[in-house]
């Protein structure tokens, strides 16, 4: 058996691999059309900021390596130009000969990837403006770096590589600016939960200019002007392309094969294209959201991992079936890890799911052992059946192993009452005897039963302020004195008991405090009173990130940044 494989990294190096392991007598030949087969994608921004100092380090596997582990044919920079399902054979072109050729096969897997979105753009290809996707972008960039000592940068995008390379170009001492049309940074994330990064990436000097349309770009003064719809342009030493990615899928669709979303490759659970012996992988095909059902793309390692695993097995006889992605993820943000799995609650509601979240503040370990630091969890679940949707998770500590642990529990069709049962490791250092995964599950477990009802950010400005209402802040009058929600007046909890008579009975209390625990405890206290009761999603600390938030944004749309 011949099989043919177009493309390394992450997929394409993967099926290969694991074809070898299962069939030792198979011949299999990679073609790569860059001058590497198997690198690191992930750590391209970390070599640019000198953080990966040796350029050998984003080299996983070399072909001589892999030929001598694997004996795996591995051609590099050479291009497939063509695909002939009826002969079975792919037109070649060796990049650096021109030699052209024709490879048959009996299996052939594709795993072209995604390439960098290059929008049609007056400009687009100037010399000072860079896309971000292989090893030769990466030491382009890092060239131009070196050779030419740029001030200032504007990166067209605020995704993972937008986020990654803006750190190290800040740590680099470059003025850094991100731009881009969605008025939030890390789609994945809500933009409650955005409003955490955002903060994160204007205390390190990072300039956003969110809500803005690149419209053009022009070289001068030496550099390069962004132009930006209905605003000033912004102008810096270089620019950098992270708008995006689009399945690099020509080859596919020239040569029949059925085409998804944005042109992605349409397979079944097994890997397999719309053509008999073709297969697909990576970045480049169309896959099941494994919480909504639906088609989507994800660009991620993991999953392209596991389908070129997937593949090479049903190649070789076997029953593999991929079951969709999740979509789980985490990245760094200067000193803070922000993390997400499943669905988000805006997608979970555009794809018709009746959502809701709890919002909580927890320490990363616990409260009596010293160095812990908050972090602010959402966990998303459906309404009435309590189906764990997906979580988002920002903070500084034991983000990944919360984010792990609750990626798990919706793989394992968990619902979001059961986090409450999970039983974690606990030590001072490392977690709280309730974790806040745990306490995730309390919370939507008395959400479900009845035990305490929650008002979130977006009912505060229809909540009546004509005194049917009462409005109740239980936080300490220091807490209250730097910083309150209007007509919210103030009774510290641990004096409410004390104080009932001066909440009008019959009226509906809505109790905030700072991140949701002193309020609960309120609403306890006053629901054993008969008072109907309402707990603020977040609390205040959570209230003021978001606000802030929004506001900085509204105050940058007319001049292209962050003031």
């Amino acid at each position: 058996m011949k099989v043919v494989i177009i493309g390394g990294v992450a997929g394409g190096a993967t099926a290969a691999a694991r074809l070898r392991r299962l069939d030792e007598q198979a011949e299999i030949v990679v073609f790569e059309r860059s001058g590497f087969v198997s690198y690191a994608n992930c750590g391209l921004p970390y070599y640019i900021g000198g953080v990966i100092e040796d350029p050998e380090a984003l080299t996983l596997q070399t072909p001589e390596s892999f030929f001598a582990r694997f004996r795996v044919d591995m051609r590099v920079r050479h291009e497939v130009t063509a695909l002939h399902p009826e002969q079975k054979t792919v037109s070649v072109r060796n990049l650096e000969t021109g030699e052209e050729f024709e490879e048959p096969y009996d299996k052939l897997i594709l795993s072209p990837g995604a390439k960098p979105t290059q929008p049609r753009l007056p400009g687009v290809g100037l010399e000072k403006l860079f896309a971000l996707r292989t090893v030769e972008d990466t030491f382009r960039i890092k060239d131009y770096i070196n050779a030419h000592h740029p001030k200032s940068a504007v990166l067209a995008g605020g995704g993972f590589i937008g986020l990654e390379l803006a750190e190290n170009l800040r740590e680099l001492g470059l003025d850094v600016t991100i731009v881009q049309r969605p008025r939030q940074l890390m789609n994945p994330f809500d933009p409650d939960m955005a409003a955490f990064i955002h903060a994160e990436m204007r205390a390190h000097g990072v300039r956003l200019a969110l809500g803005h349309t690149v419209e053009g770009f022009e070289e001068k003064d030496g550099g390069v002007d962004v132009l930006l719809k209905d605003s000033a342009p912004l102008h810096a030493d270089m620019v950098v392309l992270a708008i995006g990615v689009t399945p690099d899928t020509a080859l596919a669709r020239e040569a029949g094969l059925a085409l998804g979303i944005k042109g992605s490759i349409v397979v079944n659970d097994r890997m397999e294209t719309s053509v008999p012996d073709i297969y697909a992988v990576g970045d480049a095909v169309q896959v099941k959201h494994a919480v909504t059902g639906l088609d989507t793309l994800l660009s991620l390692a993991g999953p392209a991992n596991k389908q070129g695993r997937i593949a090479a097995d049903n190649i070789c006889g076997g029953d593999s079936r991929y079951l969709g992605s999740q979509g789980s993820s985490v990245i760094k943000v200067f000193g803070l890890t922000a993390a997400v799995t499943g669905v988000n609650e805006t997608n979970a509601k555009k794809a018709g799911l009746d959502a809701d979240a709890v919002i909580l503040s927890p320490m990363s370990h616990a409260g009596y052992y010293p160095g812990g630091k908050l972090m602010t969890m959402k966990v998303v679940f459906e309404k009435g059946t309590c189906r764990l949707l997906g979580a988002q998770i920002v903070g500084y500590e034991g983000v990944d192993k919360r984010i792990d642990v609750l990626a798990t529990a919706i793989h394992a069709g968990m619902s979001a009452i059961q986090l409450k049962d999970l039983d974690l490791a606990y030590a001072p250092p490392y977690s709280s005897a309730k974790d806040p995964v745990n306490m995730a599950g309390f919370m939507i477990e008395n959400i479900s039963k009845g035990v305490v009802k929650q008002f979130r950010l977006e009912d505060l400005p229809t909540l009546p302020r004509d005194g049917s209402v009462t409005l109740l802040d239980a936080r300490t009058p220091q807490e209250y004195a730097g910083g309150r929600i209007e007509d919210f007046r103030l009774i510290p909890v641990d004096e409410l008991r004390n104080r009932l008579d001066e909440i009008e009975p019959g009226k509906p209390v809505y109790v905030l405090c700072q991140s949701g625990l002193r309020s609960y405890i309120a609403c306890r206290i006053l629901a054993g009173h008969g008072y109907e009761t309402y707990n603020f999603a977040g609390g205040f600390r959570y209230y003021g990130a978001v606000m802030n938030d929004r506001r900085l944004i509204e105050s940058a749309t007319a001049c292209g940044m962050d003031q």
